[in-house]
């Protein structure tokens, strides 16, 4: 794989805190995403929200406005993962769909490519920039933008579960599963509208545990113990 988008749960970047940032976590993320831009791998990342904040968890105020603190949410994790990069000795930049100022520049698929051909991580901030559609549909939509090999999804679960583990410890854990089947039993790998979309792009997605010791190089060199995704 040449070009990879990672998606990084808000969650498990807060490790045991469940809100804010562990910095021992984000570090160890950045330690592995530079071993991969070493060996010249190009890194796509788009960072989940949760951390901060749920909109659709809210029921006192409007959707939209909701989504829209959701929105930035992820352009603070992202601001925050991408200056941690930064200090271990990798070049970042951050697109969003929207103008956020000097903060982040606005993404086009020129843009993103022009970083990329420069060696540099590029984070994908402020989902689609449109409220109803979550993080989930905002990686793969730019995964098949910017013609990413594939997505991996670093959650705070180790893998694709036929229920919830953290609720259920009989629910079946899954080493590989076709997209059909994440549509068609509602599996929440992603949600419905990425689910459809991959499918529809073929995408394929790489589902495991962050917290793994040296996942996302391990996952990257075959060695996986979460979900294949295919298509």
């Amino acid at each position: 794989m040449q070009r990879i988008l990672l998606k990084l749960s808000g969650e498990a970047l807060a490790g045991e805190k469940k809100t804010g940032f562990d910095e021992e976590t984000v570090r160890g993320v950045a330690v592995q995403v530079k071993e991969l831009v070493d060996e010249g791998i190009q890194v796509g990342i788009v960072i989940g929200g949760g951390n901060f904040w749920r909109g659709r968890s809210s029921e006192n105020i409007d959707r939209t406005k909701a989504d829209q603190i959701g929105m930035l949410a992820t352009v603070m994790n992202c601001i925050y993962v991408s200056e941690i990069f930064r200090s271990v000795g990798m070049k970042t930049s951050i697109l969003t769909p929207f103008e956020c100022g000097s903060f982040t520049k606005l993404f086009s698929k020129d843009r993103a490519n022009k970083y990329f051909s420069r060696n540099m991580v590029v984070f994908f901030a402020g989902g689609t920039g449109h409220p109803y559609f979550s993080t989930d549909t905002g990686v793969v939509l730019r995964a098949i933008e910017v013609d990413a090999d594939m997505i991996l999804l670093a959650k705070a679960v180790d893998g694709v579960y036929d229920g919830d583990p953290r609720v259920n410890p009989e629910a079946k854990k899954y080493d590989e599963v076709s997209i059909d089947e994440v549509i068609e039993k509602n599996l929440q790998v992603v949600d419905m509208t990425a689910s459809i979309l991959a499918r529809d792009n073929r995408m394929p997605m790489l589902v495991f545990g962050l917290n793994g010791e040296s996942s996302i190089v391990n996952t990257m060199k075959g060695k996986f113990n979460g979900t294949r995704v295919t298509v």
